[in-house]
């Protein structure tokens, strides 16, 4: 999905890799944002920007971005490539996916954890359930931070690795076997496809609609 934002240069300055084809963009933060916002970012200050929701905490120095390199993709062969030092182009942070203080449950299918993350590293957590699909074990991004600053339930559900330490299965089969709040809010972050199956099963465990908050990526 593209967007068409005014962009500022930056400088990267730290890219790893977290799994198979799955990095931690970083550079240095400019700006204020809201834990669950987006940024716009490009390699060339006048192309077609992509969007990537912010992993950081509100107060840290540095913006984290996490992409999975997709071999068909315009943008993200490129961004797996880049070194510190190098330029990239984003927008102002923008967006209104943020979770408020109650109890909610947090639903996120692969990088799709990067906005809870955020809010995770920036003191919103409390009262929260976590939940977070992935196909290996090694799809769990940013797990040791989680376990170590989530004091809510956290369950991983791996869909494709046979001998997983976690639910093994995807996550909306676990979303159909558990017994869920209907006084919670859902937030939901991941795929299109990803949304609108969890939001089909929230709604058939009689989830009220406007319980359900979603973040779609592309």
């Amino acid at each position: 999905m593209s967007h068409n934002h005014t962009l500022y240069k930056k400088q990267v300055s730290a890219i790893r890799s977290v799994a198979e084809g799955v990095y931690v963009l970083s550079f240095q933060r400019s700006f204020t944002f809201t834990a669950g916002q987006v940024l716009a970012i490009d390699v060339v200050p006048d192309g077609e920007a992509r969007l990537y929701s912010i992993a950081s905490g509100e107060q840290d120095k540095d913006i984290e971005i996490l992409f999975d390199e997709r071999p068909e993709g315009r943008l993200t062969p490129i961004l797996s490539r880049l070194r510190v030092g190098d330029n990239i182009y984003i927008s102002e942070p923008f967006g209104s996916f943020r979770s408020d203080a109650g109890k909610a449950y947090w639903i996120a299918a692969g990088t799709g954890i990067a906005p809870f993350v955020s809010m995770i590293r920036s003191g919103k957590a409390t009262h929260k359930t976590l939940v977070h699909g992935g196909r290996y074990d090694e799809n769990f991004y940013f797990a040791s931070l989680i376990e170590k600053n989530f004091s809510g339930k956290y369950t991983r559900c791996c869909s494709q690795q046979e001998d997983t330490a976690y639910y093994k299965g995807r996550l909306t089969g676990w979303l159909k076997e558990y017994d869920l709040a209907t006084d919670n809010r859902y937030y939901l972050c991941g795929s299109a496809e990803m949304v609108v199956q969890v939001r089909d099963i929230l709604i058939s465990k009689d989830i009220p609609f406007q319980n359900i908050v979603s973040e779609t990526y592309f």
